[in-house]
Order: structure tokens, then sequence, then C-alpha cells
């Protein structure tokens, strides 16, 4: 990785480094622990201690003193000295910030990085991964002796958070906001504190004590989990970085299927010693898992496949709420495209009723310029059709909502973020993104990485005509930038799809892009399923148990059941309230759902740890919170009906290819499938027979349609399971019980 960006001297990366400490140091006595830290040029030196006599509290006080080199040398020095009857200043171990504090059933640990890695740089500045990292007990061992709590179910809570590799997928940045998408960075500054609320955050909890009491992150690092890999690619003679980044939501973040993970493409100029990038440009993605109350069956180990549970959602409230977050943080329009099987009946159609006649309800009750922009496409049914074409045929919803939705470019000045206020150094005003591509299929790990490599080949034709290295607008294919695009495309997949489903992703439509043989593409998909359904039967309930205790969604507590003590049920509920777990009336119908991250996330305000920390000056404590950001948004023409929409995206494939030939364009129109019922655009079944679910007399016409064979198979078994449904809700069978909205978190247990 070339590091000269990390090696530049200017005026405003010197004022940058006064404001980060970047080393420390830990040294001990008996009584406490002594964190010395200093920025990168070693000219700012902080000094903070740790009591070690209290076996159940934490007690920090910060030095708001800025020390020299050789002041912070002479002060431990006088603490060695002062120490000697005791055992004297120990160095305990060098490290890069605390990932924060946690306590289980016995002493507080503080959970160090001790070995970190340069990982890519962005505006100068660096990112970092973990290598190493380390736990340490606060009190000393003579208070220990005292605490009275398990041994073995305390070394077992330990072995658990131990489980949670940093190592792997986390990354972090000291000047850099990576928690939030560039745009953001330079048009709404924000810092301190309040950043690590966000839902990219995942050590969040564990450095919620320390933070909101003493009103800094000087001492802690910003965890975020998902994927970085940043690489230098060429085009027409130049250099240039491009960046794949993917954010996970910490808000009920599980296994097996992907809830909301934020995905950025950034690319600029490789400018070398020059100085940093004076053009740069973003575009955001979305995947998520589909926005209703639904679950799969886990209960039996030999169902690969298992059944796919409906709930309830009067209204679909909970969807609303979720579309609304959507639009608080990526603007206006949201655009849906929806892979899922459209004929599978026993699991993945029933979904797409659902959702399709979700979104047309919640379009009923908005602006006609605000509505939610659906599309549907079986993707499955498409690949096994176009074969080697499928990309060609996603191409064209994927850079459809791309010219609607813009990307962002800005042009920068040399000494860009040198300080807070960063929107200063634009020279001029950007060029924004408003709204956002949302993709998912059942489990938002394969398909859905297909659709957003489609979306990044057309956003990276756009950005490097934008940034001025290529004179069009589009990258076909078979050219060798598609060829390295979706080879980071298919890293982050596997990475992610590791993460959630324990196997690599399913690549058939990368491989038979590639030209493998279809045989060894066969046989390697089975191998993949095996090992994800072998994860998901044995190994999930230990990786979810893990990340619960992480995230601070579960505290053990002397005389309540341990995590594994905790049934199904209870299991469920871990992250979705704030209730104890011991409580039996907080037990739910539904198992481990596989999907409603979105919907059912967890609360973002988990009980503060009991740590006690103060500056000299005294400063009252205070909780920050900030997770829902404003976004600016965009008010364009007013959008169309279905088949006006249709005919433009028909109508618009010349400006899709501008100056380039268009028989590589996919016609919707005359695809296969495309036309036909499963395919249509924006819930064809529901814009034809929703009214049905309600009248008995259109009903029984609409069954007249069906024995007349009017309607598919798919249109048939999506109607019937609504109409069910419905019916339930009538009876009071099933009913939305609450919901509660906590910044970017959505908590809405379910009650039969």
């Amino acid at each position: 990785m070339n590091t000269d960006y990390d090696e530049l001297k200017t005026s405003g990366a010197e004022e940058l480094d006064k404001s980060f400490l970047q080393k420390f140091r830990l040294y001990e006595t008996k009584s406490k622990f002594y964190m010395v830290g200093r920025n990168k040029s070693k000219t700012v030196w902080r000094i903070m201690k740790i009591d070690r006599l209290a076996p159940t509290e934490i007690n920090i006080v910060e030095d708001s003193t800025t020390y020299s080199k050789d002041e912070c040398i002479g002060l431990l020095t006088r603490l060695r000295a002062g120490n000697a009857s005791t055992g004297g200043l120990r160095l305990v171990t060098t490290c890069y910030g605390i990932v924060g504090f946690v306590k289980f059933l016995g002493p507080y640990y503080m959970l160090l990085i001790t070995k970190r890695k340069h990982i890519g740089t962005i505006c100068g500045h660096v990112i970092y991964g973990i290598s190493k990292t380390e736990m340490f007990p606060i009190p000393h061992p003579s208070v220990q002796t005292d605490m009275m709590f398990s041994k073995s179910d305390e070394n077992r809570y330990k072995k658990l958070l131990c489980s949670i590799d940093l190592t792997k997928d986390f990354f972090f940045s000291y000047s850099y906001h990576v928690m939030r998408s560039l745009q953001k960075n330079l048009c709404d500054a924000k810092t301190g504190p309040v950043l690590y609320e966000k839902m990219f955050v995942w050590n969040a909890f564990l450095t919620r004590g320390i933070r909101s009491n003493l009103k800094n992150t000087l001492w802690t690092v910003a965890l975020v989990y998902g994927f970085f890999k940043q690489e230098k690619l060429s085009v027409s003679g130049k250099d240039f970085y491009m960046t794949l980044i993917s954010r996970r939501s910490r808000h009920y973040a599980g296994t097996r299927v992907a809830n909301d993970v934020e995905t950025e493409q950034i690319v600029f100029e490789d400018l070398g010693r020059q100085g940093y990038p004076t053009e740069i440009s973003s575009v955001v993605q979305h995947r998520g898992s589909i926005p209703l109350f639904w679950s799969q069956e886990t209960s039996s180990r030999l169902n690969v496949k298992p059944k796919i549970v409906l709930g309830s959602d009067v209204n679909y409230k909970a969807t609303r709420l979720h579309f609304d977050n959507l639009v608080k943080r990526y603007g206006e329009p949201i655009f849906i495209l929806n892979l899922i099987k459209a004929r599978e009946k026993v699991r993945e159609s029933r979904l797409r009723g659902m959702f399709s006649y979700a979104t047309e309800v919640i379009n009923k009750d908005l602006p006609f310029e605000n509505r939610l922009r659906f599309f549907h496409l079986d993707l499955a049914k498409l690949n096994k059709s176009k074969g080697k074409l499928v990309l060609e045929a996603l191409s064209g919803v994927t850079e459809y909502s791309l010219r609607t939705t813009g990307f962002f470019h800005a042009q920068l000045t040399p000494n860009l973020m040198s300080g807070e206020d960063n929107e200063s150094r634009l020279i001029k005003k950007p060029k924004l993104q408003h709204g956002v591509l949302r993709t998912n299929c059942i489990d938002c790990l394969d398909r859905t990485n297909v659709a957003q490599y489609s979306y990044g080949l057309a956003a990276l034709g756009y950005q490097l005509n934008a940034l001025g290295f290529i004179n069009r607008r589009k990258i076909g294919h078979d050219d060798p930038l598609a060829v390295d695009l979706m080879g980071l495309y298919e890293m982050m997949g596997d990475t992610l799809s590791l993460q959630y489903g324990g196997s690599l992703a399913h690549c058939k439509i990368f491989w038979s892009r590639r030209g493998h043989w279809k045989a060894a593409i066969h046989t390697q998909d089975i191998l993949r399923s095996l090992k994800r359904y072998w994860s998901n039967a044995y190994t999930d309930a230990d990786k979810q148990d893990a990340i619960n205790i992480f995230l601070g969604y579960f505290k053990p507590q002397q005389g309540r059941p341990a995590l594994w003590e905790l049934d199904a049920d209870e299991h469920s509920n871990v992250g979705r309230r704030n209730d104890s777990f011991g409580d039996e009336s907080a037990r739910q119908s539904f198992k481990r759902s596989a999907s409603d991250g979105n919907l059912l996330s967890a609360s973002d305000n988990p009980t503060s740890a009991t740590i006690v920390c103060q500056r000299y000056e005294g400063e009252s404590s205070r909780i920050f919170d900030d997770s829902t950001p404003e976004t600016s948004t965009f008010r364009f023409a007013p959008s169309m009906t279905t088949k006006q929409l249709y005919t433009e995206i028909q109508s618009s494939r010349i400006h899709f290819y501008e100056n380039e030939d268009s028989h590589n364009c996919f016609d919707f129109g005359n695809a296969a499938g495309w036309r036909s019922s499963e395919n249509f655009y924006a819930g064809d079944l529901h814009g034809r027979y929703s009214h049905h679910l309600f009248d008995q007399q259109d009903w029984s016409d609409f069954a007249s349609d069906v024995a007349d064979g009017y309607c598919s198979s798919a249109e048939t078994s999506c109607a019937e399971d609504l109409r069910e449904r419905y019916e339930e809700v009538l009876r009071g069978e099933t009913a939305f019980g609450y919901w509660v909205t906590y910044g970017e978190a959505l908590v809405m247990p379910l009650t039969k």
C-alpha cells in the first residue's frame, strides 16, 4: 500500500495532528493505571489515570494539562519514585487506543488495541485495521480476591467476547470519520462523542461511559465493522485509487441475514507526493433485509431451507418507519430493487407479494413526488434464461437509479480537513447524491452483491468521467476496469457472507461471466451451501451470543440466568427491548428471526456501564445522541405512474449510454420474463388486485380470473396469502404490539 499521504507534512496536517492522540503507553502501580497518550508528531502529551482499588466500579480522572515530552517523562519519574515502596511504576503495554470497558460478573476489563495496520488513506487521513488486541482486568489482584462470582461463568463470558475477532474486518481512523460517508464528512461537519452513537460504530456501548463523562474521544477509537479495501487502478495511462467500504449496522446485528449495510465507493486520483487529491467522488448504496415482520423457523437443523413465517403489521407502520429513516439518512428518492424469486410458493414469493403490497400502501399516503420506486427482478430466473448477459440485463435498473439519485463529486483545496470546518475547504459547491438504491434478496448476500456490483460499475463510469479520466460514462462489462471492480465486489461479498452466513458467497453469476466450467460452478456452489448450512445450524447460536455481549444487548447479572441458559424465545428478545431477559413476560411467539434487523433493531441506549470519570475541571456528564443526522433532501419533478416509469426506462436506454453503441443494452420490454407477471415493475399483482382483499364480491371475481387462467400461480399464491393475513388481522389473531423509535434503531417487539 502506498504510504505517501501518511508522510505528508503540510501546515494543515500539522494542525490536525495536534487534535488526536495516536499512540499510548499503559503503566501500572498497585493502586492505579496511568495511560499516557501522544499525537503523531510527539508534540502533545496527555495523561489519564484509572483507580485499581474499587472492585466493581471504574474511577477515571483525565489530566486536562497538555505536556511536552520532557514534562511527561519528568512526571513519570516522580510517579516511579513515589510508588517505590509498593512496587514502583511498571510499563504494561504500548497500545493504539481503547476499544472499551466491559464487565461480566466480576471485575471491569479494559480492551486495548496493541497492534494496528495501515489499510488505506482518504484525503490524507490514514485508515487502520487491527492486528492484535489485549484485555486487562482493572482492579488489582489483591482486590479481586474479595469478589464473589462464578469463575467458570466469568471465563465463559470472556471466551465469548474474545470470539469476536477484532483483527478481521474492523477498521478505524483517528482523524477521519470512517463511520460516515465522504459526502456527510465534507458537507455536514460534526465531530466528538456524538459520532460514536452512529449505527455503524460497533464499540459504542463499550466506550459510552468514558465518552459521556470525559466529553471527548481522545482515548478511544470508533470501530466500524464490515469491509474496507483500497486498490490502485489505472485507466488511460493514469492511476487512481478505488476504495470500497461496507459498514454493517450494529442495530440488531446478527447471523444469517444482512440487516442493514451501507456500501460506499470512493474514487480519487493518485497524486503521490504532489499533495492531497484535488478532486474526489463517492457514491453510496444500501443493502438490507426485507422490511417486514417475517422470520425463518430454525428449530430443525435438518431443514436447509426453513419455512418463512410472516408476521403482522397493521398499515405497515414498521415498514414506513424504515423508509422514513432511509430518507433521513440519504434523502429522496428511494429506489427498491427486490431480487427474490417470484415462483417459489413456500418461501420467497410470499414475501415478494407482501413487500410489493406494502410499498403500494405506503405510496398512497405519500406526495406523488416522494413515492417509493419499486423494482422487482427475479434474478435467479433471469440468470437461467440470460446466462452471461444477466449483468447487462441488470444494468438497466441500476444505471437508471444512479442517473436519478446522482453521486457525490467535489473539488478540494490542498489543506482539506485540516480542521473541523471541512465545508470551507471545498473550492465550489459540490455535486451531491440525493436518494439511494436499496437492494435485497432473501439473505441480502449473494444476489444482492451482484446487483451492488452492477450499480458500482455504472457509478464508476460516471465518477471517472467527472474526474476527467475518461470521455465516456459507460464502462463495458468486458473492460479491464470492470474485471478489477468485479474482483473487489466479489471480495466484499465473500467477507460479508462469512460474517453473516459462515461461508463464502455464492458467485455463480460472476463465475459464469468469467467463463468457468458449469460443472465446477455447480460443485463449488454445493460446497458453499453445505458450509453455510453447517454454520447456520451449529455455530450461529454462539456467534449471536458473542455479538450480544460485545454490543451490550445482554448484560450478565449475578443471580440471573446466564446468556446460554436462555431458551429460543428469550434469545429472540436480546437487543430488541430494554427488559431483563429472565422475565417470562418478555418471551415472544417468534423464534430467532433471520431477517428483521431493519425493523427489530436493538435499542441504541443500553444502560451505561458504571464508570465514574471526571476531568480536573469537574465538568458535568452528558450523554450524546445524534443517531439520525440531518440529510438534505431533493425534490424532483413529480414521479410517474407505473406505466409511465416503465415506459421511461425503455426509452431512456439511449441516455444511459451516451455516445456509446447500445447493442448491449438490455431491452426490458422484449426480454423474456420481464413483462411476465412475476417480474413486472411496482407490484403488478397489487396494482390490479389489492382492492380485492377488502371486498368479498371482488374477491370472487378474482377467483374467477384464476379459474379462467388469467392469473399466474405466483399471483394466486401471493394474493391468497395476503387475504389470509388480512383476515387474521380482522379476527385479532395477530396484532402489531408497539413500536419505539430511538435514534436510528427501531424497537418493535411482537405480541401474539
